[in-house]
């Protein structure tokens, strides 16, 4: 395994970061790997480290020049390539994209829910810490940009093109649409639009800019402060050191770039089937299809390559400031068009709403839900339910909460790359605020101007003349109309159709006002033929729903009758004369927003995939505009009729395996900030092997120690606890019981093949083992003074256990002549006591 070196030996503070790692000294570079272990990192206060990234830099010519990591940039573009190929393919990834949704829906809510919230604690303490007052940067240093043009870059990348896609039709499907508050039927209609409303404060609230801010966070400090290249990888750096430049800091680099490609395509996708919409709306001869979005993409694309192509100075800040602009224009327009007063009232009401309910939405699960078990007990309790429906849908977490929570981790590497860029000579404390505060400010006053809109309108056509219904129609499209004749045959055509809120007698009354009496200019007969010709010819047209779900001034429309992205501009007109302006204005808008996010998002992509350089060539900067625009076309393509699903089974899915690595980025952040603070000694002593290392160094000594110690943990637990001082007695229990809890989980893992259920005792007596080989880790840590914590104790010891009893036996014995890294140990354990102050150390962790 090579001498022992002091840290004394390693990095000095004058070391310049260089970006070619065949330019540092391979003594130098032996010295820094035996001196880095885990997060010891030699002159880490008022240090540059140093960049030793892999480098690949062909050169075409002298006009044509590439520079990237040769490692993580093929990676991930043989994975995006697979998955796009598999899209196009597969006629079966549709179902597939659903069942994949279902299924981590039902096993990960949890792991979705209980981290963001979590995150929440940890962004608080930060910001109500002393770590607040440090600047991303030089102490020295000044904002790069100016407050205005900053908060509208990092709002149009963060929110942009999702809050025009939701912001009318989120509200409005909370209100109209099963979920858990219109389960209850007691429940007053005003109490379920404004719990509407507190839902959707809650997915685009504090919650959701936590991601953001948390991993923008640490990136800014590890590049501006420590002299890290900008990349996911330099996130894990005070956890694993200079680990990040292998095999490791790579994986954690290609992940990023398929997580937050697809995030972003997500958005891309959700972007062009409302620009398809608005233009189906404005010009109807222009039909929504996957044909008419596909060709939307890759115009959108090529507008956005321009743009990544200038850089962000010129390219992505004014765009950035555009978009705003137009936001605003239409958020200050419908605000003074509708309701003022009511529009006023309902954000503040919604705002204390949100904060009364904050702690018990932000753990609500739906366990019982997604058990998915229908009963009728509400009956012998005598509650006013009707139809059967007693409890909220199952599959409503799985469409929206988890939904969002994996599209806001999966755009977490991109958005929090880009705001830290642009966040330079700023401290931790304006960071927070700029990243939390304002946005869910704005955010809040967005949804509560176009969502309260849209719920009054809701509501006002909900109270419309009875004889005058607003029908809503879902299934017209799976009607056969070859077999439409007659009245006769229309009314028995409206008995299989899906209508929403008014019973079908009166829907039927309506369809027959409209077509068949002459509404729309054809008269009646007796066979009904010309008016049934006439409505086929019109409800054919899927925009046309939208005419039966208005009044007849478009003045009052049910939005719940319409599609999700016909629902923006259905409320635009609203607003009468000034209809089709808003409606152009607000394509306009989304193209904005659409453009501003590929072309950030590219950019992000680009920066990962070269090591972090904040200039990667042009040509690579075009490479991935293309293939993101590839990927959301692989995607709608996949989803077709139901390309929704498609996209956000895309976001859940890479943000699934990014929830768990975020949790570490907490760690890391905290560990960081600690360290630069001299709350923890970065140049103490540590473990003499990295709990990873058997998986990260080629050492053969290793290797043969981490097989051994699969199967003597035990008895190495008993060796490590006698030399800590306790009884022969006392570590032959240990040994005793770590190998009967050991043999006990391996052998009922068997048993469970003809027992079922054996395999839950199995884990309990694994989690049981990996506690025990905890206490005992954290007694070693106590007499070396490492730092750590119980919890980290118990981690390491249940997901890599031969590798913790080699840490702890190879520290109480000093193995390999490499006792120079650690100091004198406190006095041993006293006999007679031993297990008792063991216990007393893990309570007291």
């Amino acid at each position: 395994m090579g001498p022992a070196v002091a840290p004394s030996d390693s990095v000095t503070p004058e070391k310049q970061v260089s970006n070619n790692a065949e330019e540092i000294d391979e003594e130098e570079r032996e010295r820094q790997e035996l001196a880095l272990l885990g997060y010891r990192t030699p002159n880490w206060r008022g240090a540059t480290l140093v960049d030793r990234s892999r480098w690949c830099n062909p050169k075409f010519g002298k006009t044509l020049e590439l520079r990237f990591n040769p490692i993580v940039a093929p990676c991930a573009f043989l994975l995006v390539a697979t998955f796009v190929t598999w899209c196009i393919l597969d006629k079966d990834a549709k179902n597939k994209f659903s069942t994949a949704k279902t299924v981590i829906t039902e096993a990960f809510t949890w792991l979705y829910i209980a981290s963001l919230d979590i995150w929440a604690i940890v962004i608080v303490l930060i910001y109500a810490s002393k770590y607040g007052k440090l600047k991303l940067g030089n102490d020295d240093e000044k904002p790069e940009y100016p407050e205005g043009s900053w908060f509208a870059m990092l709002f149009a990348c963060g929110v942009g093109v999702g809050l025009f896609f939701y912001g009318v039709s989120e509200p409005v499907s909370h209100f109209s649409q099963p979920n858990r508050y219109t389960a209850d039927r007691t429940m007053p209609d005003n109490e379920v639009a404004q719990n509407a409303l507190n839902l959707t404060f809650y997915h685009w609230g504090f919650h959701a800019w936590v991601v953001y801010s948390l991993v923008g966070l640490i990136l800014g400090f590890m590049t501006f402060r420590k002299g890290l290249p900008m990349t996911m990888k330099s996130c894990f750096y005070p956890l694993i050191g200079d680990r990040i430049y292998g095999w490791m800091g790579d994986l954690i680099d290609i992940l990023s770039i398929i997580t937050t490609l697809f995030g972003v395509c997500t958005s891309l996708g959700l972007g062009t089937m409302q620009v398809n919409a608005g233009l189906n709306f404005i010009f109807p001869s222009i039909e929504k299809s996957i044909t008419t979005q596909v060709i939307i993409i890759w115009i959108i694309t090529a507008i956005a390559t321009i743009s990544v192509v200038t850089g962000v100075g010129a390219g992505v800040r004014r765009l950035s400031e555009i978009c705003f602009g137009v936001g605003m224009f239409l958020m200050m327009s419908t605000f003074f068009l509708e309701d003022s007063w009511y529009l006023l009232n309902l954000y503040v009401q919604t705002i204390g709403y949100y904060f009364q309910t904050i702690v018990k939405l932000g753990f609500r699960t739906d366990a019982f839900e997604l058990l998915n078990i229908t009963s009728t007990l509400g009956d012998d309790r005598g509650r006013a339910y009707s139809d059967g429906d007693y409890d909220a849908p199952e599959n409503w977490m799985n469409s929206w909460t988890i939904f969002y929570w994996g599209w806001w981790i999966s755009w977490s590497p991109f958005v929090g790359m880009f705001i830290a860029k642009i966040s330079r000579g700023r401290t931790i404390r304006q960071f927070i605020n700029g990243t939390l505060t304002a946005p869910m400010i704005y955010s809040f006053l967005w949804l509560t101007i176009f969502g309260g809109s849209a719920m009054y309108h809701e509501k006002a056509a909900a109270a419309a003349n009875p004889n005058n219904p607003y029908c809503c129609v879902y299934s017209y499209s799976s009607i056969n109309w070859d077999k439409v004749d007659n009245l006769a045959d229309f009314d028995t055509m409206l008995k299989g159709v899906d209508y929403q809120y008014h019973n079908r007698t009166e829907c039927t009354t309506k369809f027959k006002n409209r077509w068949a009496e002459g509404m729309y200019g054809e008269k009646n007969t007796d066979s009904g033929k010309e008016a049934v010709k006439a409505f086929k010819e019109f409800y054919k047209i899927p925009s046309n729903q939208y005419k039966m779900a208005v009044s007849e001034d478009r003045g009052t429309a049910r939005l719940s009758c319409l599609q999700n992205d016909d629902q923006w501009f259905a409320l635009m007109y609203t607003k009468g004369k000034l209809g089709v302006f808003l409606s152009i204005v607000s394509l306009f808008g989304i193209v904005l927003y659409f453009v501003t996010s590929a072309d950030s998002g590219s950019l992000v992509i680009d920066i990962m995939a070269a090591n972090g350089d904040q200039n990667p060539p042009r040509a690579q900067r075009i490479f991935w505009a293309f293939s993101e625009g590839a990927a959301a076309t692989a995607l709608l393509w996949a989803g077709g009729n139901d390309a929704l699903i498609a996209l956000q089974t895309a976001s859940v899915m890479t943000g699934l395996p990014y929830a768990m690595l975020m949790s570490f980025i907490c760690m890391a952040l905290w560990r960081g900030l600690a360290m630069e603070f001299g709350d923890l000694n970065p140049y103490g002593c540590d473990f003499k092997i990295g709990i990873i290392d058997p998986l990260t160094t080629i050492d053969v000594d290793l290797w043969v120690d981490f097989g051994k110690q699969i199967f003597i943990a035990p008895y190495t637990m008993a060796r490590t606890v006698s030399m800590l001082g306790a009884s022969k007695a006392s570590s032959i229990a240990i040994g005793v019981t770590g190998t009967s809890l050991l043999v006990a989980w391996i052998t009922l893992l068997l048993v469970e093949l003809e027992v079922q259920g054996a395999f839950a005792i199995s884990w309990c007596c694994y989690l049981s083992f990996s506690f025990l080989l905890a206490a005992i880790r954290c007694s070693v840590r106590g007499q070396w003074e490492i730092n750590g914590n119980f919890v980290e104790d118990f981690f390491a010891s249940m997901l890599m256990y031969p590798s913790s009893c080699i840490q702890i036996y190879t520290a109480m014995e000093g193995k390999d002549g490499r006792s120079t890294l650690m100091k004198d140990p406190k006095p041993a354990i006293a006999n007679g006591s031993e297990m008792k102050n063991v216990v007393k150390n893990v309570l007291a962790v």
